[in-house]
């Protein structure tokens, strides 16, 4: 299993805007510059987190973006979700729909669709605030942007 970059980049952006104080505002340039991603693609992300609940947009020249919940209140397991176009493991039945030599006798597509519940029910268990719990250590690691 492989998450996109659009599901990785999402998930640093949620987890750029948990390291700010509570209120404190974000530039889509310093996230970009941080991370070393491109800003026209993370504008897109920011669109569709805030679309999602998950960032609020301010608007105007003190403008910004910070989360729209607390940490503890974002599931890690729904952002993927939400976020991942599909969860097709193998191309084949992406493909061919679920029709193969075998299809009628095959195990192996339940076999892999209990693999990605699995994934999923694992990720499920983790909110934005348990992911920055190391909070000062991850301060530490970016440019001045993020000291308080």
């Amino acid at each position: 299993m492989r998450l996109t970059n659009y599901t990785d980049y999402s998930l640093r952006v949620l987890i750029f805007l948990a390291l700010k104080k509570d209120g404190e505002l974000s530039k889509t340039k310093e996230i970009a510059e941080n991370y070393n991603i491109s800003r026209n693609h993370l504008i897109k992300i920011i669109h569709q987190l805030g679309q999602f609940g998950y960032i609020e947009t301010i608007r105007g020249r003190n403008g910004g973006i910070k989360l729209a919940k607390a940490p503890k209140e974002i599931n890690i397991g729904e952002v993927v979700s939400r976020t991942e176009e599909d969860f097709h493991i193998v191309d084949y039945f992406q493909q061919c729909g679920d029709y193969c030599a075998t299809s009628p006798s095959c195990k192996l597509k339940y076999a892999l669709h209990e693999a990605l519940q699995s994934f999923l029910e694992i990720l499920n268990r983790y909110t934005l605030e348990d992911l920055v719990q190391n909070k000062e250590d991850l301060i530490r690691l970016f440019s001045s942007s993020l000291e308080h």
